[in-house]
């Protein structure tokens, strides 16, 4: 990697371990930081550390466990794509992310991320993919 690549990821490493604990910081974000959200049939966005945190709230409600977590350096931040699982109810689901974030300098903190999601996959439709080979 080069110097130009952001090597503070302070916001980054507090939005996974929000998503994990099922409780995303504010402080992950400036806070006037810009969201860009879409999910399937709909795109969104929100501006304040805030207004994310309480949106995550609501897509991470309860803790959650990560799979085939990658994250790629970028001369402005960071792309993390993870496979995520929780509990509703005792029913397993799923789903998968990408974020592509630009991290402020020199707080660590993350002033854009636009997130894709493909969507929440409840047991029997994990079971369906599993059955397809995936």
């Amino acid at each position: 990697m080069t110097g130009s690549h952001v090597t503070s990821t302070t916001g980054v490493d507090l939005l996974l371990d929000g998503i994990i604990a099922g409780a995303v910081s504010p402080d992950a974000y400036a806070a006037d930081a810009v969201w860009d959200g879409v999910v399937p049939g709909w795109r969104f966005a929100l501006r304040g550390a805030e207004a994310i945190a309480a949106e995550y709230a609501r897509w991470f409600a309860q803790p959650t466990e990560l799979s085939e977590l990658r994250r790629h350096d970028t001369a402005t931040g960071v792309v993390v794509e993870y496979t995520v699982a929780w509990h509703e109810e005792g029913i397993p689901h799923a789903g998968r992310h990408v974020h592509v974030l630009t991290v402020g300098r020199p707080s660590g903190r993350i002033v854009e991320d636009h997130v894709w999601c493909g969507g929440r996959w409840p047991a029997a439709l994990l079971a369906e993919m599993e059955a397809a080979g995936r």
